[in-house]
């Protein structure tokens, strides 16, 4: 995959933020938290149901796929951990049960970098006597396990929950405030979500020193993709079974 192109005035103002730690999870998130609940809107409201029902049904799906996204992060942030951990248990006892082994894989994987002759033999040399960079070098270069981050799975999964909860919401808020009229919140429930979308992917420039017009653009056509289908598959079956 390219990388994004960066240009000279960015990279001068580049530097490390530790919120783009959590922008999988938050972009993740916020982005199934608006179409999920969108999605709900807009099959009540393609099958031309009463806004109460809207409120009631879209803030318990809400609230349950934020918990079920936020768990399943969690659980696979902690699974990738534990596995880790594991291979990372065998091959610290490969290298000191077989460290001769180990040392022509080392050799291996350094010469197809292209060291090779006196340098390579004395790369060889200060890798293994650093045991810990020894076997985290093996891990990723022969496993492609990269070391597990500091911030723990709860917080993947917290990250998760949130993101979905407040982007999920927006696309509720005009049938709380329209509640009496039977057809104005949908449309405007379909602008905020439309917004909304376009707003978090254009977020992710911020991170990512993308262009924040085609990363907002990006993320409302993904996203306006599954709300017309919510939309058309509610009137579908609005039309057959009411």
């Amino acid at each position: 995959m390219a990388r994004p192109h960066i240009s000279l005035k960015d990279f001068k103002r580049l530097r490390h933020t530790k919120l783009g730690f959590f922008l999988e999870d938050g972009v993740f998130g916020a982005n199934d938290g608006i179409v999920s609940t969108f999605a709900v809107v807009a099959s009540i409201a393609g099958a031309s149901l009463s806004p109460v029902i809207v409120i009631i049904v879209g803030i318990a799906n809400m609230f349950a796929d934020a918990f079920s996204m936020a768990t399943s992060n969690y659980l696979a942030n902690k699974s990738s951990r534990d596995m880790y951990w594991r291979e990372h248990s065998v091959e610290k006892l490969e290298v000191e049960d077989h460290p001769a082994t180990e040392v022509e894989e080392i050799r291996v994987i350094l010469a197809r970098k292209g060291y090779e002759g006196e340098e390579l033999e004395k790369l060889i040399g200060l890798i293994t006597k650093n045991k810990k960079f020894w076997i985290d070098l093996m891990m990723y270069e022969e496993l492609g396990f990269a070391p597990p981050d500091s911030k723990g799975a709860f917080k993947h999964g917290a990250a998760t929950f949130f993101s979905f909860i407040f982007a999920g919401s927006l696309p509720l808020l005009p049938y709380f405030f329209l509640i009496g009229d039977d057809r104005a919140p949908f449309f405007w429930s379909f602008i905020a979500t439309g917004c909304a979308l376009f707003f978090i992917g254009a977020l992710r420039a911020y991170f990512t020193k993308k262009s924040w017009t085609l990363s907002g653009l990006e993320m409302l056509f993904f996203g306006g993709i599954a709300a017309l289908i919510a939309y058309g598959v509610g009137y579908m079956l609005g039309n057959i079974v009411l």
